[in-house]
This record gives structure tokens, C-alpha cells and sequence, in this order.
């Protein structure tokens, strides 16, 4: 799971709990301009169709850590999909953030309210 939090003009994205290990990250920041945009989380995450490194995923289980798409890279962190946003990002090494937060709909207001 993901905490975010806000700190001056950036955005913390701090992964807590075994999903450190699963992830092989801890905390990601991300200046506030360089969100494009939130949404709940609809693609399931059972087959991600690119290379995985470094990071985990367990088919229908767990998506964490970095994938290299066609498209760009993503970071996952996701184990409940139902509790999944995606953050659209610009100007940053990955294309989008993909993560299990506590209350999807709180941490998208939380992000698109600047």
C-alpha cells in the first residue's frame, strides 16, 4: 500500500509495510506540476505486458515495482486492485504511478486539489 503526502511544492508517495520488499522501493516524490491526473484504478493487473525490473508480480496476487511498456515505464504497487488509482505523471521517469491506496477516492481529491 501507498501513503501520499504533501510536502512543499511535491507530492511523497511513501510505500509502506511488505509491499517495500515487493516493490524494492520505499518512496517515490513527485513535484505537484508534474501530476497530469488521478482516476480509479479499472485495468486489472494479471498480465502486464512488458519487462518487470526489479519488482514482483504473482498473477491475480501482487503488481509491485517497475515495468518497461512499449508506452513508457510504470511503477505498480498494487495487491487489492479494488483499491487502486492511477496518477498520470509528465516530465518524470515513469509515465504513470499504478497503487493501492486506503481510500481511492480521498487520495484522488488529496492529488487534483492543489
Amino acid at each position: 500500500m501507498v501513503r501520499i503526502e504533501r510536502e512543499n511544492d511535491s507530492f511523497i508517495f511513501e510505500i509502506v509495510g511488505l509491499h517495500k520488499l515487493w516493490a524494492l522501493t520505499s518512496k517515490l516524490i513527485i513535484p505537484i506540476a508534474h501530476i497530469m491526473d488521478a482516476y480509479p484504478n479499472e485495468q486489472r493487473l494479471d498480465f502486464i505486458p512488458g519487462l518487470r525490473m526489479p519488482g514482483t508480480h504473482i498473477p491475480g496476487l501482487i503488481a509491485a515495482g517497475t515495468y518497461i511498456l512499449k508506452d513508457g515505464i510504470i511503477f505498480c504497487d498494487v495487491v487489492n486492485h479494488d483499491k487502486s488509482i492511477v496518477v498520470e505523471l509528465r516530465d518524470e521517469h515513469y509515465r504513470m504511478l499504478v497503487i493501492e491506496v486506503e481510500d481511492p477516492c480521498m487520495a484522488i481529491r488529496f492529488l487534483m486539489n492543489r
